[in-house]
C-alpha cells in the first residue's frame, strides 16, 4: 500500500518519466506535422489550458496580493533573465578549455538564456506549495518581456 500512496503523491514526476519513455519509444508521434500536432497543441492549447486551470484555482485576492510584491517580481526577473545567463556564461568560459564539443557548449548557452517554460514554472510551483499567483504572473511577464524583445 505504501507504493500506491507514493505513486499518488509523485504522479507528476511519474507522468514526466512515462512521457519521456513514450517519446523515446515512438518519437514520430510528437514531431511537427505528426498526429499530436505539437506546433498547435503545445504552443497554444497546452499553455492556454495551464493558465486557464491555474487561474480558476486562484482567488482574486491571491492574484491581486501577488501583483503588489514588486521586490519579489524584480528578483525573479533579474535572476531568470540576468543572473542565471551570466552564471551559465561563466561556466561556459571554464568548459571552453575542456575537450567538450563546441556545439554542445553553444546549446548550453542558448538554453541558459531562456526562461523556464511557463507550464513547468506554474505546475512545479503548485506541486511544492509555493506562491502560485506569483509564479503565474512572473511566467506570463517573463514570456511577455522576451516576446516583446524578440519582436523588435
Amino acid at each position: 500500500m505504501r507504493l500506491l500512496e507514493r505513486m499518488r503523491k509523485e504522479w507528476f514526476m511519474i507522468g514526466i518519466v512515462l512521457a519521456i519513455a513514450g517519446a523515446k519509444l515512438e518519437p514520430s508521434i510528437g514531431v511537427n506535422g505528426g498526429p499530436l500536432m505539437p506546433e498547435i497543441t503545445v504552443s497554444y492549447i497546452a499553455v492556454a489550458t495551464i493558465f486557464f486551470n491555474s487561474g480558476l484555482s486562484l482567488n482574486t485576492e491571491e492574484l491581486t496580493s501577488a501583483l503588489v510584491h514588486i521586490k519579489l517580481h524584480l528578483f525573479i526577473q533579474i535572476f531568470t533573465l540576468a543572473f542565471f545567463p551570466a552564471a551559465i556564461w561563466l561556466l561556459l568560459q571554464l568548459l571552453s578549455i575542456t575537450p567538450i564539443n563546441e556545439w554542445l557548449l553553444k546549446g548550453l548557452q542558448t538554453v541558459g538564456c531562456m526562461p523556464p517554460p511557463v507550464s513547468s514554472a506554474v505546475i512545479l510551483t503548485k506541486a511544492v506549495g509555493g506562491n502560485e499567483a506569483a509564479a503565474i504572473f512572473n511566467s506570463a511577464f517573463g514570456s511577455f518581456l522576451l516576446t516583446t524583445n524578440h519582436l523588435q
